[in-house]
């Protein structure tokens, strides 16, 4: 089964933002941002869209397959 990467940890970086703000951001918890950022948990499509159209990116420059 694949493995999804993500840069979601460094777009937040970048653009100096915490967890929280972040969460906030995207109207979820700072956990759930710890947990997408740590691949502990894959976000839903809507809100794997919400993370790529608030960084400004396309959702493959920010989600990945790893085979």
């Amino acid at each position: 089964m694949a493995e999804t990467v993500n840069t979601v940890r460094q777009l937040r970086a970048e653009h100096g933002w915490s967890q929280g703000q972040l969460a906030q951001e995207l109207g979820v918890s700072r956990q759930t941002v710890n947990a997408i950022e740590t691949g502990k948990f894959d976000p839903s499509l809507p809100l794997a869209l919400r993370i790529a159209q608030l960084f400004d990116r396309q959702v493959e420059q920010v989600f990945d397959l790893k085979a």
